[in-house]
């Protein structure tokens, strides 16, 4: 007797994974280029820390506040979709099911498998079979707002402490260079880390963050250094 095969599936790790990689992505990011501008610009130590905790507080609270809007339209266009699809199975049963089974048809299925295969899964449990199969919605994939911004929001503030712990470790000589040596180990770590949640290659998923990482912070550096002026 052969042991029980199961595989372990990524896709049940996307919604908060996206939220939560996202978020600390942007914390790291947008935190940490932050400080470079300003330092850049000849701001202090004092002002740099301040900036950073208004950056973490602001910043968390708009990736909340932005992520929970967002999932939460996507979540009531399904409920929407949903609601339709109840009434249209109550008005006109068979003509969902000629639906249903067409569906499968172009799947790959023969015709009377597929109307067999329709006919028992419509017996289950209708509404889930064509909020699955016709739709596209599953509870695999399905929006959840406030998991999308608790996530987000924790994940931004986790990222924003980097640049925070670095400025107040570093001299204040060295405060931008220590910055960015930590923005950009965390960012390649954050790369490496959300690859191995997902699945897929750890050195591109580090490469690809890190790099676009740098970019922002080069960029904020650069608008930084164009003012100069001590704050």
């Amino acid at each position: 007797m052969q042991p029980h095969h199961h595989e372990h599936h990524y896709i049940h790790r996307a919604g908060w994974l996206r939220a939560a990689v996202l978020g600390a992505n942007d914390g790291i990011i947008s935190v940490t280029s932050l400080v470079m501008g300003m330092a850049a610009s000849g701001a202090s130590t004092e002002v740099l820390f301040i900036s950073c905790v208004a950056g973490l507080i602001s910043g968390a609270s708009s990736m909340a506040a932005g992520e929970y809007i967002s999932v939460k339209s996507q979540s009531d266009i399904e409920e929407a979709d949903l609601a339709m699809e109840a009434r249209e199975l109550k008005r006109n049963p068979q003509y969902e099911l000629k639906e249903l089974t067409q569906i499968y048809i172009q799947r790959g299925l023969e015709p009377d498998l597929a109307h067999e295969v329709a006919i028992q899964l419509t017996a289950k449990d209708a509404l889930e079979a064509h909020a699955r199969d016709e739709i596209g919605i599953h509870e695999a994939t399905s929006a959840n707002p406030v998991q999308a911004a608790g996530s987000s929001a924790l994940a931004f503030t986790l990222g924003a402490l980097f640049p925070m712990f670095a400025i107040l470790v570093s001299p204040d000589a060295y405060v931008s260079w220590v910055v960015m040596i930590v923005g950009i180990l965390s960012l390649a770590i954050l790369g490496a880390v959300s690859s191995h949640f997902a699945g897929t290659s750890m050195l591109k998923g580090s490469f690809r963050v890190t790099l676009w990482g740098i970019l922002a912070m080069g960029f904020a550096t650069w608008i930084g250094s164009l003012f100069n002026i001590p704050v």
